[in-house]
């Protein structure tokens, strides 16, 4: 999939040119970027990776058999559904979920709770949205449970999240990652490069992010290009629109603006609610005086 583009009308967005980074939903971005009023420059910047011969899952269900775990914390509906299948590979698939309901299950948001309802399982804790990592670890807290010496797995969603993993150490749980996919740039980067290329000329208004490796991977993309310095400047005249709390806190830890998140991260949502503000937050940012 390559580069697409498109003609913008003039509401919402007002011919305004809106990058984004989708890749499995490319087609939808576009157009509901071109409904919306803008110029669409979309490129795809991730691709999963199944690891089909996960040793580090099969690692996780020799301990869990055993009864190693105290406490598995789920942060992905797709990464449980896949964990669960690697698994499945190799025990019986009620051996698993047995196992996994004599550990004390947390959840990260809506989707891996429907994705142990769906298999007849419960969760001591279901961290409701925004649902960041503090949001979890504040959960936790709450629960008024000591986690010192406590064998705690957590499922990973694509790149590592070290913060949560710190926050677990520092309270004293011995913390075991379950990576069970993850996200590689696109085998062809060519379009991601040149929608990068034209935010860093200027080329681009506003840009979207929907999902938080799309933020990582930009990044990879920026360091072929001059570095980060040359994004961050960039974007001081650009509107950068996250679709949700986990994303914008991606890119403040990459250093990078978040000038607006929708009422709701969804797509649709994201796109609609941020051509409606763009105009006016483009005007506050290209006023401010230059750095």
């Amino acid at each position: 999939m390559g580069l697409m583009t498109g003609e913008g009308a003039g509401a919402g967005f007002g011919g305004l040119r809106v990058a984004a980074f989708e890749s499995r939903m490319a087609k939808q971005m576009v157009q509901l970027i071109e409904r919306n009023g803008g110029c669409p420059l979309v490129a795809p910047s991730m691709r999963e990776v199944p690891l089909e011969e996960n040793a580090d899952v099969f690692r996780f269900g020799e301990r869990l058999l055993a009864g190693e775990f105290d406490l598995v914390i789920l942060l992905t509906g797709v990464g449980t559904r896949f964990m669960l299948k690697v698994l499945d590979s190799r025990w019986p698939r009620e051996q698993t979920l047995a196992a996994l309901g004599k550990t004390l299950l947390v959840v990260r948001g809506p989707k891996p709770l429907a994705v142990l309802r769906e298999v007849g399982l419960r969760p001591m804790l279901s961290v409701p949205e925004p649902n960041t990592w503090r949001d979890l670890v504040r959960a936790l807290d709450d629960q008024g449970r000591s986690l010192t010496g406590v064998n705690v797995a957590v499922q990973e969603y694509g790149v590592p999240n070290v913060e949560l993993l710190n926050a677990l150490g520092a309270r004293g749980a011995i913390v075991t990652r379950v990576p069970v996919y993850q996200w590689r740039l696109p085998e062809d980067t060519g379009p991601l490069t040149d929608v990068v290329s034209a935010i860093l000329r200027g080329e681009v208004d506003v840009v979207l992010f929907t999902n938080a490796v799309q933020v990582d991977h930009v990044m990879q993309i920026t360091a072929q290009l001059g570095g980060a310095d040359r994004l961050r400047a960039a974007l001081r005249r650009t509107m950068v629109s996250a679709v949700g709390p986990i994303v914008a806190e991606r890119l403040r830890a990459h250093e990078l603006p978040v000038d607006f998140e929708p009422s709701h991260p969804r797509m649709g949502i994201h796109v609609k609610e941020t051509s409606e503000r763009a105009a006016a937050i483009l005007m506050n940012k290209r006023d401010a005086p230059r750095h």
